[in-house]
């Protein structure tokens, strides 16, 4: 059995991405009773909010979950604290360094795994007392970093001793398999889990995934050293023409994206709103069940067919 099957108590050493106003109660519920770990995104929202949908999630399963919470919030102080009043077994961060909370909530007897786009981070995160890391390479969709997931993984899994989570552009069972060759003890999903039933973003969002080729995702925000992996489409193709003319101030292109991905994810706006996915999205083919999508990932696969020693 897997270190992170182990460590998380789960079926699939599968964990759901953390992405935010998308990852709902309803689909880390679907996620954790499919065998995964899923996850509520907290983004943006604020501790009342989150509280809520983690208590929505206990209503629909008795599974293992989690919470991601973004540290560039101005809510993640509260929310830090708040997670452990609601028992909350797992916590996986992002857009930041964790380090002074890793203390209060491995006291109160979390799991917690930050993302990490380095493998300078990774050790830092291994001497705070991470129990694992999760490694996103830049093929991920949302906010990414530089490197690629094949060569970040295989380096920090070298580098470090608690378990490496590889994440960006798997959405298959060859994916799986390659991120357990790299050094990966389980890995992360979020873009094929947008063509599910149970992710609760508008079904246009979920077309444009599914019809979506293999050069269909751009890169914005580099100039700005926040870049985001969006599909293409009319808003994005504007900010990459505004982001070339030196006398458009960065005001008037944060202007174009104020609410964007609300108006993909609720308003189905497929011209204007941030379409957040990965390159991974020329592999998604049709709008699945989550159950299905994590027993495709793994059925077959050199783990489950007792070819990989982990």
């Amino acid at each position: 059995m897997s270190d992170l099957r182990d460590l998380l108590g789960i079926k699939y050493p599968i964990i759901q991405g953390g992405m935010a106003n998308i990852a709902t109660h309803e689909l880390a519920a679907a996620v954790s009773n499919a065998g995964g770990l899923g996850l509520i995104g907290s983004g943006g929202w604020d501790v009342d909010r989150v509280r809520e949908e983690i208590r929505s999630l206990k209503k629909l399963t008795d599974k293992p979950f989690g919470v991601n919470i973004m540290l560039m919030s101005p809510h993640a102080k509260d929310i830090s604290d708040m997670v452990i009043e609601e028992g909350v077994p797992v916590i996986t961060t992002g857009a930041g360094n964790p380090g002074e909370h890793i203390e209060k909530w491995k006291n109160a007897g979390m799991k917690v795994i930050p993302v990490v786009p380095s493998v300078a981070l990774g050790k830092r995160m291994e001497r705070a007392g991470a129990d694992a890391v999760i490694v996103e390479g830049t093929e991920a969709g949302g906010h990414i970093g530089d490197l690629t997931t094949f060569t970040l993984v295989p380096q920090v899994s070298d580098a470090l001793s608690i378990p490496v989570i590889a994440a960006g552009g798997i959405a298959d069972k060859r994916g799986f398999d390659a991120a357990f060759i790299l050094g990966a003890k389980g890995v992360q999903i979020g873009t094929v889990l947008l063509a599910s039933e149970e992710c609760p973003i508008h079904i246009n969002y979920k077309n444009k995934v599914v019809s979506a080729k293999d050069t269909d995702t751009v890169v914005t925000g580099r100039n700005t050293g926040a870049p985001v992996r969006v599909l293409k489409n009319k808003m994005a193709k504007s900010y990459l023409r505004m982001s070339k003319d030196p006398t458009i101030t960065l005001e008037e292109m944060e202007k174009l994206t104020l609410g964007s991905l609300r108006k993909a994810v609720y308003d189905g706006d497929i011209h204007y709103g941030s379409l957040m996915a990965g390159q991974s999205a020329g592999l998604v083919k049709r709008v699945r069940p989550v159950k299905e999508i994590l027993e495709d990932i793994c059925d077959a696969s050199l783990l489950f067919a007792g070819k990989l020693d982990l």
